[in-house]
């Protein structure tokens, strides 16, 4: 079993940057895949940024160039740092540990955090 728990959520203005942070507990052995996950108010979740075993990332088209997902292997923390923050990201974010990038990418995963609120506003 793998434990979740993601804070660094908060208000910003637009053009604003927030960092997001996943400390990750329980079964270190499990899962090649962290991605983050996000929940529009009335929208589907969706999937924003992964990263494999190797560091290898993918993100969605939606936030390309401004978003970066990174991991601390040592500490089993992940991050995601938002730059350039548009009204559209508002949304609940997620950490999310899946058995493969190509789950992730169907929207699948295995654990879910409890979520960190992101609003951009001015």
């Amino acid at each position: 079993v793998v434990f979740l728990a993601e804070s660094g959520g908060g208000s910003v203005q637009p053009g604003g940057s927030l960092k997001l942070s996943c400390a990750r507990s329980g079964d270190r052995y499990y899962s090649v895949c962290m991605a983050w996950f996000r929940q529009a108010h009335g929208k589907e979740r969706e999937g924003v940024a992964s990263i494999d075993a190797e560091g290898f990332t993918m993100y969605a088209d939606s936030v390309k160039g401004r978003f970066t997902i990174s991991k601390d292997n040592a500490k089993d923390i992940l991050y995601l740092q938002m730059d350039s923050l548009k009204s559209e990201d508002t949304a609940m974010y997620y950490c999310a540990a899946a058995g493969s990038m190509t789950a992730v990418a169907r929207g699948e995963y295995s654990y879910l955090g409890q979520g960190t609120q992101v609003i951009v506003s001015s």
